[in-house]
């Protein structure tokens, strides 16, 4: 397994996708660091999107509500399956977990599972934006999630930074979104 870590200076929506692999990319960063937005991108593009968010609204009716994290986590394993079907068919070219993955035994687990389900290659795309532009988009958002819980999110990336050795085959760490008025390029539609 080749593991590499590259930076990501510059706003570009080129992600590296092998042909004939089922690949997942996996997001991660603050909530209010760009995840969604990019992903949403992403999609417009050919990639299928996994997303808690989109889960917990499915199975709550709305996103906000948390709700038990097991029907979550089994929704996710259920569509890291079909992803992996739909990839395998020329259906996409790779899936995007969208969430936040802030504590490292998560991504572990996340990538266990992703193994599990048919993928071969991971990467990791760490939105690494600056705690101070999170907590802005956040208060400007509809639906905010707590500070409290931000900066609790924001120790936890910071005491275990993500790395290639949990088990990702690359790791990308995207730091183009500094400013709060940062607006990704547009896609071809």
């Amino acid at each position: 397994m080749r593991a590499s870590l590259q930076n990501w200076d510059a706003p570009t929506l080129d992600l590296p996708v092998e042909k004939g692999m089922a690949q997942l990319i996996l997001l991660i960063g603050l909530p209010g660091s760009g995840k969604s937005t990019l992903a949403q991108q992403l999609v417009k593009s050919g990639h299928l999107l996994i997303s808690t968010d989109a889960i917990r609204a499915q199975l709550f009716g709305d996103e906000a509500i948390q709700g038990s994290w097991l029907r979550v986590w089994s929704e996710v394993q259920r569509q890291f399956q079909q992803a992996v079907e739909q990839i395998a068919q020329d259906n996409a070219q790779s899936a995007i977990f969208d969430a936040t993955n802030a504590v490292r035994r998560h991504r572990r687990q996340v990538i266990i599972s992703a193994r599990a389900a048919g993928f071969s290659r991971i990467t990791g795309l760490w939105l690494d934006t600056a705690l101070e532009v999170c907590l802005e988009r956040n208060r400007n958002r509809d639906r905010q999630v707590p500070e409290d819980i931000v900066l609790r999110m924001h120790r936890c990336l910071m005491g275990a930074m993500p790395s290639v050795q949990e088990g990702m085959h690359d790791l990308i760490r995207y730091s183009a979104f500094q400013e709060a008025s940062y607006k990704l390029p547009k896609t071809a539609d």
